[in-house]
């Protein structure tokens, strides 16, 4: 399901140019596009005319035209031409799109869903470390990008995204130690702004893997030191883990888009301290994809596909206190009337229904004069208290 009214990191900023780009986010499709001056616009990917995807046309004069019949809309979702109208035919007032919100920031493209206006919309989350600009810089990092696809649910992706436990079982290939499972008691780091949480992270200090190959033989009798490790999550879609290592550090941030119930991308950027050099990038990028591959057939395989409303459908222990810090910002929203179903295919396919855009409450004259109508209803609500949860720690 959606939660409604944040900011989603649903692309990559690189990822976004000169044509239209088709992004689906919980069942629902938008389109991002660029502006003259750079800056990247985003509206429900839908003609209103006969539904045409606008992410199949060209962007004109400051406007994305729709490619079936050459509707433009401007960027802030209204269309200013119909090229069959006769030029003194006025443009009818329902010839508008809903547009969402955009900033460009840390490498990723932010939209908010939601109607909210800006006055009550919560600030754009601030990543570790990172400046504010367009792309994601640090002094002394080297940032490369790349996504993954998963056949699983949102919840899970970004859950498996912050789970310490399951590093030494996972990932005893690459970074995990098998032999030392046990996960040291550690802190939440939690911050708000305002009531609003903004961020949840830990630190611990994990065991690395026996060396193998030609590093067991150089480091025979070196001592290899317990590594330090942070991971958390930016509500309401972005993960981190930060891995510092003797040779220096790795950070990945990283946006899982869902594209709906059952189909999760990863949008990731990975920045490191050591090997700078364009010639370490391609290495860069196929490590972080290890990761994923180790972890794909687990969270593909986990049932119920869909994580459980009740908090209290699965056992938790004390190493799961990220995700359940999770579960209980998403059962927050949730009872407070901000989830909103994920269409099915099905539904998709006989009806459309759009995330309502902030114009849609901004102007009471426009209450009637939008042609599809807005996806609102309230998700399934379960008011299990943190203390019920708690209980389940051991």
């Amino acid at each position: 399901m959606l939660i409604k009214n944040h900011w989603y990191a649903i692309e990559l900023g690189n990822k976004v140019g000169d044509e239209p780009v088709q992004v689906r986010v919980h069942g629902h499709d938008l389109v991002l596009w660029r502006s003259k001056d750079g800056t990247v616009n985003s509206q429900s990917d839908l003609c209103v005319h006969r539904g045409g995807s606008l992410g199949g046309g060209r962007v004109v004069d400051d406007c994305v035209q729709c490619p079936y019949h050459g509707w433009r809309y401007d960027s802030t979702g209204v269309c200013v031409e119909i090229p069959a109208n006769k030029a003194e035919l006025p443009i009818p007032k329902k010839a508008r799109v809903d547009a969402y919100p955009c900033i460009e920031r840390y490498g990723f493209i932010w939209v908010f869903l939601g109607d909210q206006p800006a006055s009550d919309r919560p600030p754009l989350t601030e990543l570790a470390g990172l400046d504010h600009s367009i792309e994601a810089k640090a002094e002394g990092y080297r940032a490369v990008s790349g996504e993954f696809t998963w056949q699983a649910n949102y919840d899970r992706v970004l859950e498996n995204a912050v789970d310490i436990a399951h590093t030494p079982f996972v990932h005893s290939g690459s970074f995990g130690n098998a032999d030392q499972p046990e996960i040291q008691d550690f802190d939440l780091d939690e911050v708000r702004e305002d009531g609003v949480l903004r961020e949840v992270s830990a630190t611990v200090l994990l065991d690395p893997p026996a060396p193998s190959g030609i590093w067991k033989i150089l480091r025979k009798n070196a001592e290899r030191p317990p590594v330090e490790t942070t991971t958390g999550f930016y509500p309401p879609n972005v993960s981190m883990l930060i891995v510092r290592l003797p040779l220096g550090e790795i950070r990945i941030f990283t946006a899982a888009v869902p594209i709906d119930e059952h189909t999760t991308v990863s949008k990731f950027i990975m920045m490191r301290t050591f090997f700078t050099g364009g010639w370490a990038d391609k290495d860069s990028i196929k490590r972080t994809m290890k990761i994923f591959l180790e972890d794909q057939p687990t969270v593909e395989g986990q049932r119920p596909e869909l994580l459980p409303f009740d908090l209290s459908a699965e056992l938790h222990v004390k190493s799961d206190a990220i995700q359940l810090a999770y579960r209980r910002w998403r059962q927050e929203q949730i009872d407070a009337g901000l989830g909103i179903e994920t269409p099915t295919d099905e539904q998709e396919r006989r009806r459309v229904a759009v995330i309502a855009s902030p114009a849609r409450s901004a102007d009471p004259e426009l209450a009637n004069a939008w042609v599809f109508p807005a996806v609102d209803g309230p998700a399934h609500s379960q008011s299990d208290d943190a203390s019920t949860m708690d209980g389940d720690l051991s």
